[in-house]
């Protein structure tokens, strides 16, 4: 069974044709229709654009899997909120529905696109025996899904949501003072404002207006002043070992490392945390090595001290597609008897 295959981000759009035989066709791709992009344009406007340009990308009759960057409801389809797409609105929205409508000769299956990318994550040779996968994407925006690998299952909330970590409080100081950030969702101080994607920029200015001469003479910062884009010039200069962007870095990752040890600290049976998306991939080991340099000053309780390796030792960069994901999810669904890619379970 060939499947369209649908990965919604805050920045694009993208989809092809899968199957479990051929792996995934030619990506193709358009900007997502965001508030960033449209800051004039009504959310409502926003999600019909979105829905026309998901619903172009399936041929008739056809099946499609879903991996959608927004907090949703995985019982039925509604989508609560998404920062990146639709900035502060919360007023929930029926995807699973419009899609329907705007394509009824179509089968949609819609999940989170942390809970896709977990799905294809789970499904590799390395994560087999595994108890519990904890996988975290930092993006865009952040987030992280934790399904235990003995049952199939993602527990979830009484909204049909799990994991939503982007959107707790944290906080950061550089010089001893304490940043005051705003997040994509409109609130001041969540962990999106400090460590996703868009926050980097931000702290790396307030670092600039901070360390004034320091900073002019940083690699990041003449790297930066030759009009470089952020994301290589920060890659090139923590390649060269650069002292602010180091330091831009850890305090990036000082709310993300927070989460981490709190889910080891509440769970020991999470036998691998998995950090994905296009920041933790794109910096690759620097993004591990400053998360693991946070849990090495601060760790768990005893744990850190008689067994230092065994955090160290569960923490992961690593690449999960969405794509294959979506996939995953939506040909169990479609396939008679097939065990499913993953079950939903209110928590009691």
């Amino acid at each position: 069974m060939s499947l369209t295959v649908l990965d919604i981000g805050g920045t694009h759009v993208r989809w092809t044709q899968w199957s479990p035989e051929r792996g995934l066709g030619e990506i193709r791709r358009v900007p997502s229709p965001s508030f960033s992009r449209s800051a004039q344009v009504s959310v409502e406007e926003l999600q019909t654009r979105l829905v026309r340009a998901m619903a172009d990308a399936v041929p008739p009759d056809g099946v499609a899997g879903v991996s959608f960057g927004a907090a949703l409801d995985h019982r039925t389809g509604t989508v609560y909120a998404s920062a990146p797409l639709w900035g502060a609105h919360t007023r929930p929205f029926d995807l699973h529905t419009a899609l329907s409508t705007a394509r009824p000769d179509v089968r949609w299956h819609v999940v989170n696109d942390v809970t896709a990318a977990l799905m294809h994550l789970a499904s590799t040779p390395g994560a087999q025996g595994l108890r519990k996968i904890l996988l975290a994407t930092i993006s865009t925006g952040i987030a992280c899904r934790i399904i235990d690998q003995r049952t199939g299952e993602i527990p979830v909330d009484g909204c049909g949501l799990q994991g939503e970590i982007g959107h707790l409080p944290a906080s950061v100081t550089i010089d001893g003072v304490p940043v005051d950030l705003h997040c994509d969702c409109g609130q001041p101080r969540h962990v999106a404002a400090f460590s996703a994607g868009p926050a980097l920029p931000r702290l790396a200015e307030i670092l600039r207006q901070r360390r004034g001469p320091a900073w002019q003479s940083s690699l990041l910062g003449l790297r930066l002043a030759r009009g470089e884009a952020f994301e290589p010039a920060l890659a090139a200069a923590l390649d060269a070992s650069d002292a602010l962007a180091g330091e831009l870095l850890m305090a990036a990752t000082n709310p993300v490392a927070d989460v981490v040890r709190t889910a080891l600290c509440l769970d020991p049976e999470i036998d691998l945390v998995a950090l994905t998306g296009g920041v933790a991939t794109g910096l690759g080991e620097h993004y591990r090595s400053a998360l693991l340099a946070h849990l090495g000053r601060e760790g768990l309780y005893l744990t850190s001290e008689h067994q230092p390796g065994w955090a160290r030792d569960r923490v992961v960069v690593s690449e999960a597609n969405g794509l294959v994901g979506a996939g995953l999810v939506a040909l169990a669904a479609e396939t008679a008897g097939a065990p499913p890619a993953a079950t939903f379970t209110e928590a009691a």
